[in-house]
């Protein structure tokens, strides 16, 4: 589609906690363009998530309006936005998500079992995936048998397996050693990059930032005026130079 993939207007998210509401989000409007990697950054507490889970339809907001793909989350019910969340977002979370018992291709192949794809078409769909992030030689191991940048990297094929419209990225980093870290986050580059997949990532990290096209800055809820993405890098030549 063309124009914004994501439309967020005068959104507002309260919640009540030892009886005291708390404001997470703060009346936030934020558009954002077909195949851009926005980094959204801010100190904890600050929203970032909160924001990430409401693209994703995860949460709801207390008021306004959520627009992803041309869907107003709003109007659909859990088991819509299950489907519609299946369909149209790969989420890759801070802390893996992968199921310990399966292997890394039955852990990316889960997102596919809710489609309608024969057996044959799965397997392809996954082997895609794993070969795209560079574990095509990992896919019987376990988790327990993997390294944390691996485990990270089996979580962004399992998100890309169902090929997203949108991927939300919350703190895919933080859990890494600085090799690993860079590792996944030219794997994001690439797929920004040559894929054109639109990427909203959440991070505190200004280095991991620094790979984006935009960055926003949230504080306690209140969505801040854009900065520019601060390159320390070639994105193009780092996502070469690690032969993705």
């Amino acid at each position: 589609m063309a124009g914004p993939v994501v439309q967020i207007k005068n959104v507002n998210k309260r919640f009540v906690r030892d009886g005291f509401e708390v404001v997470a989000l703060d009346n936030v409007n934020l558009d954002i363009e077909e195949g851009d990697f926005l980094a959204l950054m801010g100190p904890s507490g600050s929203g970032k998530s909160t924001l990430l889970n409401l693209l994703a339809g995860i949460d709801r907001c207390t008021n306004g309006e959520v627009n992803v793909m041309g869907t107003d989350l709003a109007r659909l019910n859990e088991s819509q936005l299950a489907v519609w969340r299946n369909a149209h977002v790969g989420y890759i979370f801070q802390t893996f998500n992968l199921i310990p018992v399966l292997t890394a291709f039955e852990n990316v192949e889960l997102p596919l079992l809710l489609t309608k794809l024969s057996k044959k078409e799965r397997q392809k769909n996954v082997a895609t995936a794993l070969e795209l992030v560079g574990l095509s030689d990992r896919m019987d191991h376990r988790p327990r048998q993997l390294s944390g940048g691996q485990e990270q990297r089996v979580a962004i094929a399992r998100a890309i397996v169902v090929d997203p419209d949108l991927i939300l990225a919350d703190e895919p980093t933080g859990n890494l050693d600085a090799r690993s870290g860079e590792e996944v986050l030219n794997i994001l580059t690439t797929l920004n990059q040559e894929l054109n997949k639109t990427i909203v990532m959440v991070t505190h990290d200004p280095h991991a930032a620094s790979y984006a096209l935009h960055e926003k800055h949230l504080e306690k809820g209140v969505l801040l005026a854009e900065a520019p993405a601060a390159r320390t890098m070639n994105r193009s030549i780092a996502a070469r130079g690690a032969g993705l």
